[in-house]
């Protein structure tokens, strides 16, 4: 087949309709419905940046939260160990009766002062790391820093009274370290009641 058999390639269109192009849209000219679509998407994004920020924030302040308490609680192990050493200085200065005290020799009486130096040191030391020496004698019976080991009848002091402290307590922070185990009073007058305002006279 030589060139000349060939036959030119047919370009003009089918019969039927003509071919209309697509019009040319303006850019300023959006389609019908493309706003609302974008200020949907833009309003979903708004929300999910403000919930992301929000989360952001609480785990900023969480964070900083735990920070503070491992700060402040961090020593709370090392604390109940050091608390055998205060009851051992404490009963160290207790066997030593006041009369004895009074007449003590000088070598006696510097290591009678030792000991109370060095216990007033530990109570420091552990102050300045946030435990605290709870002293209940006198005050009203509270469970959450007091453990009750006996009741004692005494009527001289309202009922619910501690009027004995056999070990102190100690706090950390806001937290019990260990409670003052105590005695209570029974029997006496009961505590007075706060005065209500409301109450006619």
């Amino acid at each position: 087949m030589t060139d000349r058999d060939r036959q030119p390639e047919d370009t003009t269109p089918p019969t039927g309709e003509p071919v209309v192009s697509k019009p040319y849209i303006m850019p300023d000219d959006p389609e019908p419905g493309s706003v609302e679509l974008l200020q949907k998407e833009a309003a979903e994004a708004r929300d999910r940046m403000l919930r992301t920020l929000a989360e952001m924030e609480n785990l900023r302040k969480r964070t900083a939260k735990e920070v503070a308490d491992a700060k402040l609680y961090g020593v709370t192990g090392f604390a109940r160990d050091v608390l055998d050493i205060a009851d051992n200085l404490q009963r160290a200065l207790d066997a030593v009766p006041a009369d004895a005290r009074a007449a003590a020799d000088p070598g006696l009486a510097s290591l009678i002062e030792g000991v109370e130096l060095t216990e007033r040191s530990l109570h420091s030391a552990l102050e300045k790391h946030g435990v605290k020496k709870l002293d209940p004698q006198g005050q009203k019976f509270d469970p959450n820093f007091h453990q009750a080991m006996y009741e004692v009848p005494d009527a001289s002091v309202p009922a619910g009274t501690v009027v004995q402290v056999m070990q102190a307590g100690y706090t950390i922070g806001e937290r019990v370290l260990r409670p003052a185990l105590v005695g209570v009073a029974k029997g006496g007058a009961k505590a007075a009641a706060p005065a209500n305002s409301n109450e006619s006279n």
